[in-house]
């Protein structure tokens, strides 16, 4: 007789498991009353002090969440508040880490089913975040925000009047800090020098997309309008085909070589374009957001006018955002009303998946914009509640929601409130364990307790 196979020595399972937390009902029904918005701190950063309260009493009202009916795209509705991971219905494969990666050793698990385990135990993380640092350094709401590329407690925030900041939290020396022109100087694109990091793009109200170092100097002036009808809204850059495209109010798309030669300059959009995004791996595919209600994919090697667009992708109101996901296979689009949009790379014409979510426009409100994590398939998003969307609720509170790129679902919320306020960008730093985020006048950083850091 054939002798079996022994099998290989069993792990130890550690004594954390992913399955849900517990859960109340009389926790999610009953109502909590808005904190009220504290006062603008004079002090331009601050460390934050370990509070006493636990994550539950800071978790948001729950329900669960319930995928719309049968429709032409595959829609999911987010407008109920969760409490935590409460609602995760679907157990994991595996019940840690360790076995997972135990199992893919030996080829029992898929990478994707691995990839899946690792976002479920970063999802479960998120209970253990708080604000750890805070900022208010400029005299004008924060417009722009960017990651430095290699140092992950490093970043550069602007502001409405022009102001850039470039912070690293991780040190106590003061921040370096760029002196904006006031009224008019609003900077609505930040992106660090990926050739030379010690260099940053910048788009703005002044009528420039330039590159500056953190010294104040001006190294080249890329586009300048010269005059005051015309402002640039938009910017994007690669490191690999050396370009910069930046897009301006009137519905123009200027791509242009690292030299400063301009390339091309032409009319894509009829009214003001919001956003500019190029493929993270085919940098050829360029993404165009407008407010005329369109997103618009470009091959550009093959650009002569707008009507040469790949694709035209209509929505049911302004565009502020069109972003790639880091794998170049999505793109998330995010409107000036209630709906996010992930859209397929590879099949444009297929429905998208559709979020419901209330994130609306307000002319003194810097533009919400969903953005991607880099390392696991999550959107990250801030809440501004609207009494008009359909699956309000009482004192619904202004979280910083979290939702799977796939499914549509909400994984988290994360709130504070001693930061109350509309948080309007949220971006994770490349190492995707931080998160920075815009409110108002204010930076927040958001981490791991350090207790709970593993």
């Amino acid at each position: 007789m054939r002798r079996p196979l022994h099998s290989a020595a069993p792990i130890p399972v550690p004594a954390r498991s992913w399955g849900t937390v517990p859960f109340r009902t009389e926790d999610a029904m009953a109502p909590r009353k808005r904190p009220e918005t504290q006062k603008t701190p004079e002090v331009v950063v601050r460390p934050k002090t370990r509070r006493s309260r636990s994550p539950r009493e800071l978790e948001p009202e729950a329900k669960k969440l319930c995928v719309k009916g049968p429709g032409s795209s595959r829609r999911f509705d987010s407008g109920c508040l969760w409490a935590g991971l409460a609602s995760l219905q679907v157990p994991p494969s595996y019940t840690s880490i360790v076995r997972a990666l135990h199992h893919h050793k030996l080829g029992k698990a898929a990478w994707p089913s691995l990839q899946q385990g690792l976002q479920q135990s970063f999802v479960h993380s998120l209970a253990s975040y708080r604000i750890f640092q805070k900022a208010a350094p400029f005299d004008r709401r924060a417009t722009s925000l960017a990651w430095h590329p290699t140092h992950p407690s490093t970043l550069a925030v602007g502001s409405k009047g022009g102001d850039i900041m470039l912070w690293n939290f991780g040190i106590k020396d003061k921040p370096t800090f760029i002196k904006g022109i006031g009224a008019g100087g609003s900077v609505t694109g930040l992106k660090f020098n990926p050739l030379d990091t010690n260099q940053f793009f910048t788009s703005s109200m002044e009528g420039t997309t330039r590159l500056q170092d953190f010294k104040g100097n001006t190294l080249r002036v890329f586009t300048s309008s010269d005059t005051c009808n015309i402002w640039f809204c938009s910017l994007d850059v690669s490191a690999r085909s050396r370009m910069v495209v930046t897009g301006d109010n009137v519905g123009h798309v200027i791509l242009l070589n690292m030299d400063g030669r301009e390339l091309w300059n032409l009319r894509m959009h009829k009214k003001k374009v919001t956003h500019v995004a190029l493929n993270p791996c085919c940098d050829w595919l360029l993404a165009t957001a407008s407010v005329d209600q369109t997103v618009k994919i470009w091959d550009l090697r093959q650009v002569k006018g707008k009507s040469s667009c790949l694709h035209s992708l209509l929505h049911s109101h302004p565009v502020n955002a069109a972003c790639f996901s880091p794998d170049g296979a999505q793109l998330l689009t995010t409107d000036q009303k209630s709906e996010l949009r992930v859209y397929s790379a590879s099949q444009w014409d297929c429905p998208p998946s559709l979020i419901p979510h209330p994130h609306r426009h307000f002319q003194h409100l810097t533009p919400i914009k969903a953005t991607w994590h880099p390392r696991y398939n999550l959107i990250v998003v801030g809440r501004y509640p609207d009494p008009n969307f359909k699956s309000c609720t009482p004192h619904e509170l202004r979280t910083i929601d979290v939702f799977d790129g796939s499914s549509g679902k909400m994984m988290y919320q994360l709130y504070d409130p001693e930061s109350s306020g509309i948080i309007s960008l949220n971006e994770f730093n490349p190492m995707g364990d931080t998160l920075a985020s815009l409110m108002g006048y204010h930076i927040l950083i958001w981490s791991q307790e350090a207790g709970m850091r593993k």
